[in-house]
């Protein structure tokens, strides 16, 4: 008996939740599924598997041998993952998870890029707004925009955007202009549902924290919605400078006290925690990091014989 390759199958039937799932997983035939984990079993001297006509269940000791499993498992493919990354050769697929905006502005014009430079990596992108398990759902990376709060994910911050209120200055002409945070409860507001803070903005000025507490006319989950009906005067906003930032530029929306800053949040790279990983997600890191260590998103009209005062982008290799 191959006790790697029997560990190995038993994991699968576990994860898979039936001998029929690993069959289709590993691809193997069910009846060398089976044959794998009776095999196990009679090595061991103990049942690992509760079997009924409708469903599997983990005994006692299958359940200490299943995390034993894995964590070898784990090693190995770490073991493999760093004697790999020494050759420098990257292929395969490379599964990558991105916000929708920003996947489609500014990551969705790299990829041809790296897969001319790396031929024999396949990419499956998928672009939304909605927090992955990469573990879970099979993602290789992902691209976050947040403060990043602790976690199991090992993180390299790649840039930084800043939220900026604005807005149309056909909307101020009608409705006037905030001077202070406190007016936004008394104007038309279009937010961006997936915000931590909900309707109180907070923003630090001359003076420390302000917040106010905005009564949106229209919500959406998703910033190029509300910068579009900003464009059609229909509110202010409060939006990330890499959507809003040729606006700025354009004069198409304003910004609003900018004595006042709101949020600052990076852009980052984020990956499971393992102490070697393939090439091609290192690749993929470096890669991006390069790409946005050039990357400014103005803030501000460029003003006639002036240059265009823009925020500066950090490109800090910090993981956390």
């Amino acid at each position: 008996m191959d006790r790697f390759e029997a560990m190995r199958v038993f994991v699968a039937v576990v994860d898979a939740g039936s001998f029929v799932g690993a069959s289709d997983a590993l691809p193997m035939s069910r009846a060398a599924v089976s044959r794998h984990v009776a095999e196990l079993e009679s090595h061991l001297g103990v049942r690992l598997l509760n079997r009924t006509t409708r469903r599997l269940s983990l005994t006692p000791e299958g359940e200490v041998f299943h995390l034993r499993c894995k964590e070898v498992l784990t090693t190995v493919d770490e073991a493999e993952a760093e004697i790999t990354s020494r050759s420098g050769e990257a292929a395969g697929l490379l599964r990558i998870n991105a916000p929708f905006t920003f996947g489609l502005l500014h990551l969705a014009p790299l990829w041809a890029a790296f897969m001319d430079s790396h031929p024999r990596v396949m990419l499956d992108v998928t672009l939304s707004d909605r927090v992955v398990d990469l573990v879970d759902e099979g993602f290789d990376m992902a691209v976050r925009i947040a403060r990043l709060p602790d976690s199991s994910l090992v993180s390299r911050q790649i840039a930084s955007t800043r939220l900026v209120l604005c807005a149309s200055p056909a909307y101020l002409r009608r409705h006037g202009t905030p001077r202070h945070p406190a007016e936004l409860a008394d104007h038309q507001v279009v937010a961006y549902s997936l915000f931590s803070m909900g309707d109180h903005w907070g923003f630090t000025g001359p003076d420390g924290p302000v917040t106010v507490k905005v009564s949106p006319r229209m919500r959406s989950n998703n910033g190029d919605t509300c910068r579009t009906a900003a464009l059609r005067h229909q509110g202010i906003v409060l939006q990330p400078s890499f959507l809003v930032g040729t606006d700025l530029q354009a004069g198409a929306l304003v910004e609003l006290m900018p004595a006042f800053k709101s949020i600052e949040l990076g852009v980052y790279v984020v990956y499971p925690s393992r102490k070697f990983i393939s090439p091609k997600v290192r690749l993929m890191i470096d890669f991006l990091a390069d790409a946005f260590s050039m990357q400014a998103w103005p803030t501000q009209r460029q003003r006639e014989g002036a240059g265009t005062p823009r925020e500066r982008v950090t490109s800090r290799g910090r993981s956390s």
